[in-house]
């Protein structure tokens, strides 16, 4: 890996510096598993759902996609609907104050090697931002202690706010890049999730970085990555 042909390095967060992917693994299993306890008709929701359907993805497209996975048609709602609310975004808000549980209660630890990649690339200049779909991309930063690490994040506030769309569009990691000054060619994309690889390939970033953890390096190399790691160490 020769950083030297890089400026920047643009990481999602969840599954990639933080392990917050088991979280976000967690509370989708527990939103769906009792979602669909009054529908004995549908199949249950498993962990090949979270990466076929969820994964990498704006919290309300993981919904709608899961849904749309069984047949299941729901009213859209608004984001301010109410998490008992039987809406796509009453369904996501609930999965939203699950995930939020859950960090309170555990907290979250960086992945080692991943720390170890940020403080390599900090001492070189690499300019670095946190691409993410969550909307909970700061808060986790904090409790892990890493968020002065990352002078530019683009996560699901940003997202909304700005009207990007998300992953696999390219146009969260393209308004990265132009926040940190830096032309697509010239900027990393590192990803765990296939959504996230391709909207690295559409984009056309000078290099797109499958993380492995659990989507498998097949999937991601087929859809964008140029190559899969399964620790961000590997990559010094």
């Amino acid at each position: 890996m020769d950083w030297t042909r890089y400026d920047a390095a643009l990481f999602d967060l969840d599954g990639v510096i933080t392990p917050t992917a088991e979280v976000h693994m967690r509370a989708w299993s527990r939103l769906f598993t009792g979602y669909l306890q009054d529908r004995p008709d549908v199949a249950p929701y498993t962990d090949a759902d979270y990466f076929a359907y969820v994964d990498g993805k704006p919290r309300y497209d993981g919904v709608r996609s899961f849904l749309a996975s069984r047949g299941i048609e729901l009213p859209e709602g608004t984001p301010d609907d109410d998490p008992a609310t039987e809406t796509v975004c009453g369904l996501g808000n609930r999965k939203n104050d699950t995930f939020g549980q859950v960090l309170r209660d555990e907290g979250v630890t960086a992945y080692p090697g991943s720390l170890t990649l940020v403080r390599a690339l900090l001492r070189r200049g690499t300019r670095l931002a946190i691409v993410s779909s969550s909307r909970n991309a700061r808060p986790v930063l904090e409790a892990a202690g890493i968020i002065d690490d990352f002078p530019v994040i683009v996560d699901g506030r940003v997202a909304a706010d700005k009207a990007l769309p998300g992953k696999p569009a390219p146009d969260t990691f393209a308004h990265a890049a132009e926040l940190l000054g830096v032309a697509n060619e010239r900027a990393v994309v590192l990803e765990d999730a296939v959504s996230g690889v391709q909207a690295g390939r559409a984009g056309a970033f000078g290099l797109v970085v499958g993380v492995d953890r659990g989507a498998g390096a097949e999937a991601l190399i087929s859809h964008g990555a140029d190559i899969v790691v399964q620790d961000l160490e590997e990559l010094l």
